[in-house]
């Protein structure tokens, strides 16, 4: 009866290093009651903080953060029928449904680590090469501990706050914080790790969260909070810095075999060389019906495919000429569902295996890019009354998309509307959206529309598909939180 809160936070298997950080944490394991002696065991401790975002990033998150938006729906499948990930596309949300439980458990699974490495970075009996190397590796749990705490109250708002390691009895006693206090805690935990991350300069490696990451989040922290005075200067520092660019062609931020570390910000680290460090995104969102087609990989089942399929609602929002569309959205025409042969929409942002003989896939999945800090930047200086200065920074990401316009005659409104297009499309299938919305307060009205729509079009299992209610901007508490830990479920559900 342990497998819930205390479990979450308190376990944790912790990975081995390899030289190379793009091969990224594979999940071999230290011993949890090992007192920490060397550098090279907290830069292992470090490297664990970021695998349960790896491994929830490649199969739950998407399904919380992109299906539910206007971005993304399913082709059907009369021998899967809905699952767990179309009931969630159609606002069909209950406390039972499993994403929700597997996101939890692996948020609080990553926390624990970073509460681990923060509490065991101080002994004095550690020698480090490099005081550069202790900044570094706190700084990654903080970033990381903010990362998840952001993303879990953005889907269940206020949850249990933990900040170092507890006994099981003193987990149990922790109940839900107020969003308030989960927002103040990530965003001390944000300021705290630029700060180390700007002592740790000399040994930033790729792959690694760094100063950039850290700034870059406070500001989309601040932004989403609208605090726009408060995210004027971490986003702005970005942009000063230097560090980063648009890549010239859209495309080449998304392609596996030169991965993108110039616009790219900070990413989820994927490889092909073994199972648990890939992972399988174009396996999910190719058509179930295309075989291999798309995957080059005729041997492998789609029989789970067709997810994050491209809406209307998504290909009607690119504009004429607009470069970013062929990179996202590609087209198979064969047999759909229903055995109607028909052009066929899917996700073509993530690519099939390059080397891999089978369904293992290695491409980065970007959180944070230059262009959301241009974007993010405009939108503040925007809502703080200087929409002439914040268009030149939404100019530079359309130009990059081959959009060359003059936009100097828009107003505040006007602005407004275009950023939200901009980051609807500049953003697609990379898990923005659906925060976006809630974020721009449009939710509701967005949805609900949507829904309209897709109904008009498809038939469903459940009569209240896509009926959009205020609740339901919030994800439930997961049932076994709610019966184990006695947490508070949120309204609605």
């Amino acid at each position: 009866m342990k497998k819930y809160l205390v479990y979450i936070l308190l376990l944790g298997l912790l990975p081995a290093c390899s030289d190379d950080f793009l091969e990224i944490y594979p999940e071999s394991s230290l011993n949890e009651g090992t007192f920490y002696k060397s550098e090279k065991e907290i830069i292992l401790l470090a490297n664990g903080c970021y695998v349960p975002m790896r491994n929830y990033e490649k199969v739950e998150h998407w399904v919380m953060a992109e299906l539910p938006s206007d971005n993304a729906s399913f082709q059907y499948n009369t021998a899967t029928g809905e699952a767990s990930k179309g009931v969630i596309d159609q606002f069909i949300l209950a406390s039972n449904n499993v994403a929700y439980a597997n996101f939890w458990n692996a948020s609080y699974n990553g926390i624990t680590r970073c509460n681990k490495l923060l509490f065991e970075i101080d002994r004095p009996e550690i020698t480090w090469s490099k005081p550069a190397y202790k900044d570094r590796s706190a700084g990654e749990a903080l970033f990381l501990r903010a990362l998840y705490y952001f993303n879990l109250v953005r889907q269940f708002g206020g949850v249990p706050i933990v900040t170092e390691p507890i006994s099981s009895e003193e987990a149990v006693k922790i109940k839900r914080a107020t969003e308030a206090q989960v927002y103040e805690r990530i965003i001390t935990d944000l300021k705290d790790a630029a700060t180390r991350f700007s002592q740790a300069k000399e040994v930033e490696e790729v792959g690694r969260a760094n100063e950039g990451a850290a700034l870059a989040l406070l500001g989309k922290v601040y932004v989403t909070l609208h605090q726009y005075a408060e995210a004027e200067a971490p986003l702005k520092a970005v942009i000063n810095s230097g560090k980063y660019i648009l890549q010239p062609n859209y495309a080449d931020v998304f392609n596996p075999t030169n991965k993108d570390f110039k616009e790219t910000i900070f990413a989820i680290q994927f490889s092909e060389n073994s199972v648990e460090l890939a992972n399988r995104f174009i396996f999910w969102f190719a058509p179930w019906t295309s075989g291999g087609a798309i995957t080059n990989r005729p041997a492998i089942s789609l029989v789970g495919g067709g997810w994050n399929q491209p809406t209307e609602d998504l290909i009607n929002a690119f504009e004429p000429g607009d470069l970013r569309k062929d990179v996202s959205i590609k087209y198979w025409n064969g047999k759909d569902w229903d055995g109607q042969v028909r052009d066929i929409p899917y996700c073509g942002k993530y690519k099939p295996p390059v080397t891999a003989a089978d369904d293992r896939t290695g491409d980065n999945l970007p959180i944070l890019r230059y262009s959301d800090v241009l974007l993010l930047y405009a939108e503040a200086l925007n809502e703080l009354g200087r929409t002439g200065e914040a268009i030149s920074y939404v100019q530079q990401v359309r130009a990059r998309a081959g959009l060359t316009n003059d936009l100097t005659s828009l107003d505040k409104v006007s602005l407004e509307n275009l950023i939200d297009k901009e980051r609807q499309v500049e953003f697609c299938f990379e898990n923005q959206r659906w925060y976006d919305l809630k974020r721009t307060g449009k939710a509701l009205a967005v949805l609900t529309a949507h829904g309209l729509r897709e109904k008009a079009k498809k038939s469903f299992l459940y009569a209240s598909a896509y009926e959009m209610t205020p609740n339901k901007l919030l994800a439930p508490i997961p049932e076994e939180q709610i019966l184990v830990n006695q947490l508070e479920q949120n309204p609605g559900y």
